[in-house]
């Protein structure tokens, strides 16, 4: 194997590491609470020995503020557009992804509950909560600005937020019970709120 091949691998490992630390902070919250997250916990969840944890991250904090950054991102990646499609279809299909099966299972739904009211905990927990948030919104204001060219973009702004509280209700509720078919007129009410003229 060639030395770079050999840091190519080392940086895989590294990142894999990470992610399966990542992925145990959020199993932990969605099960356990913020309470259920130690430096020990965490290890044991991942696979990985307790000292690996403590060389990535610092302490609890950092742990979980690692972990809201990964779910940050994966909110973003929600409002990317799917450049094959036009405009209008791209915002469609940004709006109907947040009812993919994936975000309806009762461990995701907990563990979003639990995100959210890290934003009680901690003053660095609650601004990463609110720049996903703004992140997330803008995202959307930009795909309804894409597909209604002709809304301001403080409309667009106002439509993205509206959307995002129907999207939170929707998670919400589905934690409580699964109604496939209050799901489907959530989705479609988000694509009236984000289309109509």
């Amino acid at each position: 194997m060639s030395p770079r091949s050999v840091r190519a691998a080392d940086a895989d490992e590294k990142v894999d590491r990470q992610a399966r630390i990542l992925e145990a902070v959020l199993r932990l919250l969605s099960l356990q609470g913020i309470s259920g997250v130690s430096m020990r916990a965490v290890a044991r969840e991942a696979g990985v020995s307790l000292g690996l944890v403590n060389y990535y991250y610092e302490d609890k904090t950092s742990l979980i503020r690692a972990a809201l950054h990964r779910i940050e991102e994966q909110d973003i990646a929600m409002v990317e557009p799917d450049l094959a499609l036009d405009p209008e279809e791209r915002l469609r299909a940004a709006l109907k992804r947040v009812a993919d099966p994936e975000f309806l299972t009762t461990e995701y739904l907990s563990r979003r509950l639990q995100l959210w009211a890290l934003a009680q905990v901690h003053e660095d927990f609650e601004r990463i909560n609110t720049v996903a948030q703004k992140r997330y919104r803008a995202g959307l204001a930009a795909l309804i600005r894409a597909a209604r060219p002709e809304l301001s973009r403080g409309e667009c702004g106002k439509r993205a937020a509206d959307i995002d509280v129907v999207q939170n209700g929707l998670w919400l509720t589905a934690l409580l019970g699964l109604d496939r078919a209050s799901i489907r007129r959530s989705v479609a009410r988000c694509e009236e709120i984000a289309l109509a003229d």
